[in-house]
């Protein structure tokens, strides 16, 4: 089976290989000549475990393939996947542009049967508007099916989430599209991996609200370790026994400087603008949004509650990407916190693995010194603070760190070390929810 993948973003990207190592031959298509040009010749525009060498080996196997060309990647391809960006408008919803630009592309090209399958996150109703969108406009007279497949990747494992999802959702009308993409999905069927089959509608809904719920439980914690700062709990603890009932479970229980990323801020504010769009009140995705700004300022709060005044202070930040094992800053804590210890005068030294030329684009104008490891990071600082758990600051000479800072002050904003064993070092230590431990007592 011939595919298009258009978009080569994370996404596009990760599907168009994991399709590829499928057996299914794929181009990836997308108007950005610099990304085409950076891809066919091996080089990958952001940072994803594995990823490299999944597109590499099925380029090697002519399976996947790289174009700017959109008619002579559609024309050979029974299915087309839209992979385009759909970022948050002012107002929050979703910026659909790009769907409709590639909509309106996909109508004038189209001149025999076509399977349109959307991968980028939309607002419900959108694949309905899509197909009526391409039937009113295309030159052809030609049937098309649209299918919605929302994709659950987790940055940082989204080869293993591609490979070995916990579901597969096929949203659609017709019969003999749904069973062409079951078709693709054949290797994930055989795997017994589950299949929801259901209409457009509920498929949409699926994406926003998944997101939704997991960012409501990032919220949940990181609102009972502001209290558990203020009475004396640990919410370590806390969260561990909360996560052994499995009507809970553990994931995403871990306190922190709040979430961000590609997908749960936009998606959150996108499902509040859904509501109001159709006159219901989303009480509880307007409160996750609320508890995950004011995170940010907590954690700005805890440094200053280590330094004081902040003006001519030195403060050493660990971690830019919004999580780790990616590159990705996109609504990372960080660019906040960041800029909120510049604006209070603080010197900031900054350290990420992979994202500190992602983050240096998304803000050029912050007088920051990008250091070359954990250790120039905290040089002369008064205050070190870990905004992202990489494996390789849970395993710091933190003697020599001692050394190295001005005052052994540390905001561990992600509870990667123990406060008993990190005051037995001789730091002011402060995690997220730590209890007794913390100085807002």
């Amino acid at each position: 089976m011939h595919i298009a993948v258009i978009g080569t973003g994370y996404v596009g990207l990760v599907s168009g290989a994991g399709m590829a190592d499928f057996g299914m031959n794929v181009v990836c298509v997308d108007k950005d000549a610099e990304k085409i040009n950076r891809l066919k010749a091996g080089e990958i525009p952001f940072y994803e475990p594995g990823l490299k060498e999944l597109v590499q080996k099925n380029v090697a196997a002519g399976r996947l393939s790289f174009t700017m060309d959109l008619e002579e990647a559609v024309k050979q391809a029974l299915v087309i996947f839209i992979c385009v960006g759909t970022p948050p408008a002012p107002d929050g919803s979703a910026d659909l542009s790009a769907v409709k630009e590639v909509a309106l592309a996909l109508a004038e090209i189209i001149d025999e049967y076509k399977v349109i399958v959307t991968k980028s996150t939309v607002p419900v109703g959108t694949n309905r508007w899509l197909k009526k969108l391409i039937d009113e406009n295309k030159k052809y007279d030609v049937n098309v099916d649209v299918i919605s497949n929302p994709e659950f990747l987790r940055e940082g494992c989204a080869i293993e989430d591609f490979m070995r999802p916990d579901r597969v959702v096929i949203g659609g009308e017709s019969e003999h599209a749904i069973a062409i993409i079951k078709d693709i999905y054949r290797p994930l069927y055989l795997a017994e991996t589950p299949f929801v089959i259901t209409d457009l509608e509920t498929a949409e809904m699926i994406k926003y609200a998944s997101n939704a719920f997991l960012a409501t439980k990032i919220s949940f914690i990181n609102e009972m370790a502001v209290l558990c700062d203020r009475v004396g709990a640990d919410v370590v603890t806390v969260a561990k026994a909360m996560g052994l009932d499995p009507r809970i479970g553990p994931r995403f229980l871990n306190p922190g400087p709040g979430f961000g990323g590609s997908c749960f801020p936009k998606d959150v504010r996108a499902l509040a603008y859904l509501g109001k769009q159709n006159q219901v009140s989303m009480y509880i995705p307007e409160a996750v949004l609320k508890v995950n700004d004011r995170q940010r300022y907590i954690t700005v709060e805890k440094v200053k509650l280590m330094c004081g005044d902040l003006k001519d202070k030195t403060i050493g930040v660990l971690g830019l990407s919004f999580k780790p094992n990616t590159s990705d800053v996109r609504e990372s804590p960080a660019l906040t916190i960041v800029e909120a210890l510049v604006e209070a005068g603080a010197k900031v030294r900054v350290y990420d693995p992979v994202a500190m030329e992602e983050f240096r684009k998304a803000k050029p104008e912050l007088p920051l010194h990008y250091a070359r490891d954990p250790y120039e990071a905290a040089e002369q600082a008064h205050c070190l603070v870990i905004l992202t758990e990489w494996n390789e600051f849970r395993y710091l000479d933190l003697e020599k760190i001692k050394k190295l800072m001005a005052e052994p002050a540390i905001v561990d904003a992600r509870n990667i070390y123990e406060p008993a064993r990190m005051q037995k070092l001789g730091f002011r230590y402060e995690g997220m929810g730590r209890g007794k431990f913390s100085a807002l007592r």
